[in-house]
């Protein structure tokens, strides 16, 4: 089937203005100001007056097959179920093990991620969790990256947290060398996902490895660096000598109220800064645990992180802190599929992948979902649901 999006406006993240947009199978065939067919069985021409047309978001970050089990096996969180995906208008995802290490697994991870893609999205993964030596599916890490298709990098590796495996510099830095030349040999971005805790070492480890090894700055994209304000605050230093930043949008009140920066306030604190663009990414942690914890390091309580939250920081940066919207786009689009080298992702362009959101002009309301070339929603009206839904 043809599509045709008539007289949207179009960031492709960067505003383009007007434009037309012609989609052929799961591709983008032609973007400009008029493009003319007639309706027909072949060709869907869709009229987006008064709405604005922006590549659908990547989650960079989140537990597809569920997470948690801090508080034992009755707190391991469910998997994620494609409608709420597509509620948040993700397109594209990467899932990750965290905490479980031994009954999350990376078979299971990787049959969750061809689940989703064949329930309509774009789904990678990277090897490991939390646990260092990491547990990969084939033995190695440069052996998974250069074998398995979904695999694109290794985490979420945990520092700086009681929950750890409490690695040194050296530990991550074979790590990050291996995550390395298993993503040269592959074309893939071979990043090293890090899990940050609230341990006052911060990103001293990451620091470390930088500066005693050859391995580059922009091999790690640590995560969750807006858990605390120390963090936070490190965490802008760590940008501004060239490092990547990824906010976690999942939250809770109780962990703003103790600290945590909000995702929207934080992006606007790290432009202000003097921060690129280009350096920051969000992520949901969607279908993690969210737990809490007392002074003593013991569990008391959890709840659970949603996909959905995605958007409505970058929306929240727009609409109450100003954020261009061209820069709070690309936090969830053109950024993280740099940083994961996802080519055909993350910008609206000719022969790129046919993953679009369609947002009411005024109020950034979420009006439809396009994911290679697949109406998935319209109107607000979910089309697609998953298997069991």
């Amino acid at each position: 089937m043809i599509k045709l999006l008539k007289n949207g406006t179009v960031y492709s993240p960067d505003y383009l203005g007007k434009k037309d947009i012609l989609i052929v199978d799961k591709r983008i065939a032609a973007i400009e100001d008029n493009i003319q067919f007639e309706e027909s069985a072949h060709i869907e021409v869709l009229d987006v007056t008064g709405q604005l047309i922006v590549p659908g978001f990547i989650d960079n970050h989140v537990h597809i097959m569920g997470g948690g089990g801090e508080g034992s096996y009755r707190t391991r969180t469910p998997e994620l179920v494609l409608s709420d995906a597509i509620k948040g208008g993700i397109t594209t995802l990467v899932g990750v093990i965290g905490t479980d290490g031994t009954t999350r697994t990376m078979t299971s991870l990787i049959a969750k991620a061809k689940a989703l893609k064949e329930e309509g999205i774009s789904c990678y993964v990277h090897t490991g969790s939390y646990q260092v030596p990491v547990k990969t599916l084939t033995g190695m890490i440069e052996d998974d990256l250069i074998l398995i298709e979904e695999i694109i990098g290794v985490g979420e590796i945990a520092i700086a947290d009681h929950r750890s495996s409490q690695p040194g510099y050296e530990d991550i830095a074979k790590i990050a060398a291996a995550a390395r030349v298993g993503g040269m040999l592959s074309g893939k971005a071979g990043i090293v996902n890090m899990h940050l805790g609230d341990s006052e070492s911060k990103l001293s480890i990451l620091e470390e490895v930088i500066e005693k090894t050859d391995i580059p700055i922009r091999q790690f994209l640590p995560t969750h660096i807006n858990r605390n304000r120390e963090l936070f605050e490190a965490g802008i230093e760590h940008a501004k000598r060239g490092g990547y930043v990824d906010f976690t949008t999942s939250s809770i009140a109780k962990f703003l109220e103790q600290g945590e920066t909000k995702c929207s306030v934080g992006l606007k604190v790290m432009l202000d800064k003097g921060v690129p663009i280009g350096q920051i990414t969000f992520s949901s942690d969607g279908q993690a645990s969210l737990p809490e914890f007392d002074e003593n390091g013991e569990f008391i309580g959890l709840q659970l992180g949603r996909v959905t939250s995605l958007f409505k920081e970058v929306k929240d940066a727009i609409l109450e802190e100003g954020v261009q919207p061209a820069d709070a786009l690309k936090v969830i689009t053109e950024n993280p599929a740099k940083v994961l080298r996802l080519a055909s992702k993350g910008t609206l362009e000719v022969g790129k992948d046919a993953d679009l959101v369609i947002l009411n002009e005024a109020s950034y309301e979420m009006e439809a979902v396009i994911a290679l070339g697949q109406k998935m929603m319209w109107n607000k009206k979910l089309l697609v649901k998953g298997t069991f839904e």
